[in-house]
Formats: structure tokens, sequence, C-alpha cells
């Protein structure tokens, strides 16, 4: 039998900054309708990919919690099976987290968000509104327009004129995309924090032009009627003089020396991990495409605007410590270290014990390469069946079904033709919406989270369980046809809450409401009490 926490257990780990991962294990939409500031969210249907990666230390203080769905006993269980030997139930769930009095947040990355809220109240961050933005560029004004979010965000919709630098990227770059101290910068992201947090970021490194955010970012300039770039390449160039990324790196290590970040060694490093008692994420703030090319063992790829952005993902375990690195590729000696100070100045302000590797860069010969991939369990070995025998058998129409547990947004935009889609956690359910079948095949985008499904499956049927080998990625690959759309929906798309600020069609009344919420983030952190945020002073 699973042991319980109380809330208040909780709240007392918090406060006292002892380590602790609470787990809302509910699919994202619920979870981002209500949940506790610290709350981080991994999903009971996608656990086994996501845990090791998440929470390093086998030994760490977990908590889980549901809404009443019967989700949390299973995802304990599971953690357990999985190794993790200090977990337990937060009494009454959510519901019982409310009726103690404790404050529920409402949508994603509320850490990180809610903090960028206290950064423009205690800094009064400078902004411009939509409108004036709109006049300077109009005018052809000395103006550059700098898009804080990621690459593909950028493409999807951009201010006009606006170049992609990703959070981490304004501090190392901005002297460089505007070498004339009278240009007036612009940072912007899809809503407030990245626009808030880019700004500032700016402005605390001495950047000496102009800098303002574009008030409420993409969503400011929807609701004022004006319209938006799509699909735009600019980019700043890969080089930066080297008397830019010098002034950087002094300005981003002043600033990281401020709010308490720490500088250690490889030898520090070793020693930490080697504990039991303490985790330690290991991060390389660089982009992903530097991180591929070569970085050091043991480092995770978290690029450092976005890891401020969504800590929480990145680091559910709060009390943790957190390493930054910022070496090789293009950059390896005077803007060294300019990205990882930055992110660390603003994780410490956070509330995060912070450090930067220091040392002599990684060789060549000894780093890895390739993208970021998480750590797994032993993989399960169900059934396989290649993609054209499986389209074989549906031809023949013998009774085999399809079952999709992709992500509901992949499978509506491209499937194997017939089949059916539900998350895992709920297969029990998903079977009864759907006909009998003499024989299931699971399917994902790579079948690597069908695998863990087969078994569940088989656990709740007498017919034949197999996984497609590749799965939907091989099936295109084949040249096997798919087809689009809703159709047969086993469960309710709740897999991914949709943000008001993504996209090019979310109503009008959507995005004020969401800026509506942000207004209010930082009086909830008052009634909350515990975030330990600390803003550094001008």
């Amino acid at each position: 039998m699973t042991l319980n926490a109380t809330p208040a257990d909780v709240r007392a780990a918090l406060l006292a900054r002892r380590e602790i991962a609470l787990l809302d294990v509910r699919e994202e939409d619920p979870y981002a309708q209500a949940h506790p500031l610290w709350a981080a969210n991994l999903p009971l249907s996608k656990l086994e990919l996501e845990a090791y990666g998440r929470i390093p230390r086998r030994d760490t203080a977990i908590v889980v919690y549901d809404d009443g769905e019967g989700f949390a006993q299973r995802a304990a269980d599971r953690l357990q099976s999985l190794g993790y030997t200090d977990v337990r139930l937060l009494a009454g769930g959510l519901a019982g987290w409310r009726e103690a009095g404790g404050e529920l947040f409402r949508d994603v990355n509320v850490p990180s968000k809610s903090f960028g809220e206290l950064v423009e109240a205690e800094r009064h961050t400078p902004s411009l509104a939509a409108e004036e933005v709109k006049a300077l560029l109009d005018a052809k004004a000395d103006v550059v327009v700098l898009d804080a979010r990621r690459f593909d965000e950028y493409q999807t919709m951009s201010i006009p004129t606006a170049t992609s630098v990703p959070g981490a990227e304004l501090v190392l770059r901005a002297r460089a995309l505007a070498p004339d101290p009278a240009t007036r910068v612009i940072v912007n992201c899809a809503g407030r924090t990245r626009s808030i947090i880019g700004t500032q970021s700016l402005v605390n490194a001495g950047l000496p032009n102009p800098v303002a955010a574009l008030r409420n970012g993409t969503i400011g300039w929807k609701l004022a009627g004006l319209q938006l770039d799509h699909g735009q390449q600019r980019r700043p160039p890969a080089e930066v003089p080297a008397e830019v990324q010098a002034e950087a790196r002094r300005a981003a290590a002043g600033l990281a020396q401020r709010a308490g970040v720490l500088r250690i060694g490889q030898p520090q490093l070793d020693a930490w991990q080697a504990e039991s008692t303490r985790t330690t994420y290991a991060f390389d703030v660089r982009t992903p495409e530097e991180y591929a090319a070569g970085h050091r063992p043991g480092f995770r790829s978290a690029p450092g605007g976005q890891l401020v952005q969504e800590t929480d993902h990145h680091a559910p375990v709060r009390g943790a410590r957190i390493v930054l690195v910022d070496d090789g590729g293009d950059l390896a000696e005077a803007g060294r270290g300019v990205r990882a100070a930055m992110t660390a100045s603003w994780l410490a302000q956070m509330g995060w014990e912070v450090a930067l590797l220091e040392g002599e860069a990684v060789p060549l010969e000894a780093r890895v390469t390739g993208p970021d991939v998480p750590p797994l369990p032993p993989l399960p070995a169900p059934r396989t069946v290649a993609p054209a025998t499986l389209a074989d058998w549906l031809a023949s129409g013998d009774g085999t079904v399809v079952l999709d547990v992709t992500t509901s947004a992949n499978h509506v935009k491209r499937h194997i033709p017939g089949a059916w889609w539900t998350t895992r956690a709920v297969l029990a359910e998903a079977l009864q919406r759907m006909p009998p079948a003499r024989r299931y095949v699971l399917t994902c985008g790579s079948s690597l989270l069908a695998r863990f499904a087969a078994e569940d499956l088989q656990a709740l049927t007498d017919a034949e369980v197999w996984v497609l080998e590749g799965g939907n990625a091989a099936w295109v690959a084949a040249g096997l046809p798919t087809e689009p759309g809703e159709q047969r929906l086993a469960a309710p798309r709740i897999d991914r809450y949709r943000r008001p600020y993504e996209g090019t069609d979310a109503p009008a009344s959507a995005m004020q409401a969401y800026l509506d919420w942000e207004f209010g983030l930082v009086e909830q952190l008052g009634r909350d009490g515990t975030h330990h945020f600390r803003v550094l002073e001008a």
C-alpha cells in the first residue's frame, strides 16, 4: 500500500527547500485547468518515456496525484516498478489540495510565467504597445525586432521584420544586431514571459540601446488587428565579433555572480552526481543544432531561453541543483559561457541552486554527437509486425484493428486508414468504444510508446496484441496510404492543452482571457507563498 503525503507535508517541503517532485499524472489539458504552483505534469500515459530523464535520482521524494480518475495509484505502482523508492500519494488528490486551502493555478509552465510577471512588476520592464511598434516600423525608424521564442514558433507567426534570436542568445548577439547605440531594440514572444525576460536580460546586461518588450507579444499584435508574417527565416549570422562576445561574457558573468551562481569544476560535478541524497541536473544551454554537433557526455539539451520558460518540465524536482554548460561549437572561446551565465542568473533568481561548469572545453574526440535522447528503462519486447504485413491483414478484413497511441494532433494530421486513437492511460475505456477485434496492432510515431502500451492492452483482452515495427513513421516510409481527420477517437483529445498564444486561429476572447490571467499571477504568488523568487535590483 502506497503511503500518503498531506498537502501540509508538501507545503512544508517546499518552504524548507527540501527536494520534492510533485507530479500531476493526468493528461496535459486537465492539468492545465488547475494544479498547484510546483506540480509538474508527467502523464501516466507516457510515464516510462519521461521518468528517468526528468527524475534522475531513484530515491527522490515523489508525491503523485490526480483528480479522482484513478491514475495516481497506477502511476505510483509504475514508478515503484521503475525503481523509485520514496513514492507517495497526495492525500485527497487535487480536491484535497483545494480543501486544505492550497492555491490552484491555470495554464502550463506557471512558475516561469509568474516569475516573469514578478520581474516586470518589480523592475518596471520597459514595453511598447503593438500600435507603437507598428508606427515605428511604418516610419522606417531605426529599430530591430528580436523574437525570443524557439525558431519553429517564430516560423509559425512573427512580427514583420523580426529576426529569430531565442532567449539565451539575446545578450550574446544583440550588440552585433544593433551596433549603433541609438538603434531601438524590441523583444517579442507570443505572450508576455519571454518578452519580459528577454528585455530585462538586455537591460541587466547593460546594452546601451533603448530596449522594450512588445507588450503582450503576438497576442497583443493580433488583438490590435495587425497582420503577422508567416514562414520567415531570418536568423542572425553564426559568427559574433570577438569584441561583442567579450563584452557579453563580461556582463553575463557579472549578473551570474550577483545572483549567487556558483562556479565549479568537473571534480565537483562528479561528486555532486555521485550523491545519493541530492539531485543534480546537468544541462547544455546551447541551441539544439550545436548540441547535436557535439556535447559533453552526461549533459541534456535545454536551450537557455526555453529552460527559463519551461523549468518545471526540465527540472520537476524542486530543490534540486542545476549545473549549466555552454561550450563547444563555433563559439568555443570568447563567447563561451554567455548563454549559461545568463540562464543561470535567472534560475538563481527563481530560487534554484545553480552552478556553472568551468574548465577546459571538451575536445572534439570526446564529445557525444546526435540529438538529445532521454534515458529509458529496458524496452518491452512484444510481438511485432512489419508495415507490409499489417497492410495485408487490414486488406483481408480478418478482424485486425489498429490502435494509435501517438499524440492526438499527430493522429488527426495523418494516420493509418481505419486506425482508432486513444491515450494509453484509458485503454480499458477505449476498448468499450471500439468494435471487437481478433487482433489489435498498436502503433505510435516510432512504436516506442506502443511497446509499453502492449502489455497494458494484453491484460485487458484475449485478442492477439501486436506492435507495428517502426510505428507510423515506418508505415509512411513504406509508401503506404494514410488519412487525416478526427474519426475513430476512442478517448477525448485532452493529451495536450491548446495554448491561447500558439497558432493563428485562437479566438480573441481566449487571447484576452489569457492576458488577464497573466496579469493576476503576482497576486496568486503572494497567496501561495512557496516560490522563493528573488528579483535582482537594478
